[in-house]
């Protein structure tokens, strides 16, 4: 299997040497990055919030080492921010944090990442909209989910991400679907050992659907991550059998990846949400998005070759 491969290269300094050098590589992301700054995204955000699509904003980078970088990361979602308040757009464009980027990894990571991200979550409150918070690898999540629980005590619309791949996520979704919080199931996309994660795709589409009928059952908010066909089909089942109208939950998909379909649930009323990541920090990210799907590295590896 390539995943795991491209997973191992994202955490490569050479690997990320040579992409990041290749003349034609630039060109490629911008299909899943459209740009480095606020500036470069505001057309964009105008564009999809237009055509009747919400979005979830990403300012990418995760290799945070110093405080300093942690608190510039905290500002630049401050200024993302307060450029949606200028637009009156707050409450169409959600934000997508990951801790790490708030110095969850340093020293007294937990407390600092702690409080870079709620001001983040306060500023975003004030003009309408709230975060979610991303889940990373496995050894995070205990940090992540104690930091989501602080934050929803002043601010209950603040969401979390949970992955189906991993074997702790049934019980994490049967505790958050019993607390009215905002969910967004995906299917992981870190490189996890067998001791805690499904490593075949039939496992863990299978425990996709168990967990994400857990939350459609539940009283929480489900935000379906996923640009699966089928996975989606059987979210508008499992939607209807629990009642949910269509404002009562949403689907959420990636910048770049099947924008015709984020059209066509939109036209047929459904909350489409369009994760949108942007930023000068991009390896992970789209090493990530190459892993997820064999179709993204054939793009890729056709783009090399075409463009070169």
């Amino acid at each position: 299997m390539l995943g795991p491969v491209i997973l191992a290269a994202s955490r490569s300094d050479r690997m990320r040497r040579l992409i990041s050098a290749a003349p034609v590589t630039k060109q490629v992301v911008d299909r899943f990055i459209p740009g480095e700054s606020v500036a470069d995204i505001v057309p964009i955000i105008e564009e999809l919030t237009g055509r009747g699509l919400e979005l979830t904003m990403d300012v990418v980078g995760e290799d945070i080492t110093t405080p300093e970088q942690a608190a510039a990361a905290r500002d630049a979602y401050l200024a993302l921010i307060d450029r949606l308040r200028e637009l009156g757009l707050g409450e169409r464009v959600e934000m997508s944090v990951k801790l790490s980027m708030f110095g969850q990894a340093l020293d007294g990571g937990h407390e600092l990442a702690l409080a870079n991200v709620r001001p983040v979550v306060e500023a975003a409150a004030a003009i309408g909209t709230t975060v979610t918070l991303d889940a990373e690898d496995h050894t995070t999540l205990d940090s992540m989910f104690a930091i989501h629980e602080e934050l929803r005590r002043d601010f209950p619309q603040t969401g979390c991400v949970i992955q189906a791949y991993l074997f702790r996520t049934e019980a994490d979704a049967r505790r958050l679907a019993a607390s009215g919080s905002r969910v967004r199931l995906v299917k992981g996309a870190y490189k996890e050992p067998a001791e805690v994660a499904y490593q075949q795709k039939h496992e863990i589409d299978k425990a996709y659907v168990r967990v994400l009928r857990t939350l459609m059952d539940g009283e929480g908010y489900p935000m379906v991550g996923s640009h699966d066909p089928r996975l989606i089909s059987i979210a508008q089942e499992l939607a209807r059998r629990a009642g949910r109208k269509p404002d009562e939950y949403e689907f959420q998909m990636l910048y770049g990846i099947r924008g015709d379909e984020h059209l066509r649930l939109a036209a047929e009323g459904h909350r489409m949400r369009v994760y949108t990541a942007y930023g000068t920090d991009w390896y992970g990210y789209f090493m990530r998005r190459l892993a997820e799907k064999p179709a993204n590295l054939r793009f890729f590896l056709r783009s090399m070759i075409s463009l070169g």
